[in-house]
């Protein structure tokens, strides 16, 4: 009898406990259950994403084919031809001095192909042969007839915008700058040029390497500048938040001219060579083959690497293995081995 009144008590104490509970807080409970088995399956829908084809130049996954031709643009740095137009998208930027202090870029378009690019100046020999690494249609607008003749004795597709000046379906000159510097290439024109020139306008482009994170530990690299001579300064301030460098010249933040926008890259290759001056107009001969001292600078760090060149390109190593870049956007400064200065803090 007692264990039955006893039960009986306990029976109607757990119901008024069960009646007495706060219903907002089991909604709150229940809500962040629900939060956490969403969460799980929208991160289990995360990982099995699954993309057809990876850019080769920037290690981004992408539905889209790759398999289209490389673009190699020669972009005037000049302070006069600042801020330049197309250079955000591109996948890789070389920059190497051309004559005097100034440097010229030659950019690589694959992974994202602007409308207008430029302003476009005249070839140099040592940024052909990097385009030709890429097996890239090689533009550029004008050279010295000697450089014009090694262009074409070097096997490399080209478009020499001196040919199409202001045409208004390859190149167009804009009339808020003054020539030289107001050269620029329209993209659209590609297709026909391609196939009026007999060029291929598919190619398989081989990768780059990458890796989502450095494969080396290196030394804290929240600025670095690179000192191609007192008067043509490059600095890259590096943004957390982004795991990205912002780019400025001489202390000016690099930009689009269209949009404003600041110029930003995931990965800084910079490569020490001999250049030696070959003419009175400054012009350069510049080491691409020998191999030599570099700097890789991702992600808030800088590691002393070795640089090669290997059927064109030139790559990071460190104790003989290849370096992997981290997927985006590189660009690449190509410095004298002597002058060139690197600081990074």
């Amino acid at each position: 009898m007692k264990n039955i009144v006893w039960f009986m008590a306990t029976a109607v104490f757990m119901l008024i406990l069960t009646a007495c509970a706060n219903p907002a807080e089991d909604e709150s409970k229940q809500e962040n259950q629900d939060k956490k088995e969403n969460s799980v399956e929208e991160t289990e829908q995360s990982k099995g994403t699954s993309y057809e084809n990876i850019y080769p130049l920037t290690g981004e996954p992408t539905n889209d084919s790759v398999d289209h031709r490389v673009l190699s643009v020669m972009v005037n740095n000049h302070t006069d031809a600042r801020p330049q137009t197309g250079l955000s998208q591109a996948d890789i930027v070389y920059e190497v001095l051309a004559e005097g202090p100034i440097t010229r870029f030659l950019a690589l378009f694959h992974s994202q192909t602007p409308d207008v690019i430029g302003p476009v100046r005249s070839a140099r020999p040592y940024y052909f042969k990097l385009a030709a690494g890429y097996d890239a249609l090689y533009v550029y607008h004008g050279a010295a007839s000697f450089i014009n003749g090694m262009v074409h004795a070097s096997g490399v597709d080209f478009a020499n915008g001196a040919l199409y000046d202001n045409d208004g379906k390859l190149f167009k000159r804009s009339t808020d700058r003054e020539a030289p510097h107001n050269s620029y290439f329209l993209t659209s024109g590609v297709a026909d040029l391609l196939a009026n020139k007999g060029y291929e306008t598919t190619k398989e482009v081989k990768p780059l390497p990458f890796a989502d994170k450095p494969s080396s530990k290196g030394n804290n690299a929240k600025q670095v500048s690179v000192v191609y001579d007192e008067r043509e300064t490059v600095t890259y301030t590096y943004d957390a938040a982004s795991e990205q460098y912002k780019r400025s010249s001489d202390g000016e933040p690099t930009v689009e001219k269209e949009t404003g926008d600041r110029i930003t890259v995931d990965n800084i290759f910079i490569v020490k060579t001999e250049h030696q001056v070959v003419d009175d107009a400054g012009r350069r001969e510049i080491d691409l083959t020998s191999g030599g001292e570099g700097y890789l600078v991702q992600k808030g760090q800088i590691i002393e690497v070795k640089w090669e060149n290997r059927n064109g390109r030139i790559l990071p190593y460190k104790d003989g293995e290849l370096v992997s870049f981290v997927p985006g956007q590189t660009w690449v400064n190509i410095v004298p081995d002597q002058s060139g200065i690197v600081t990074a803090e």
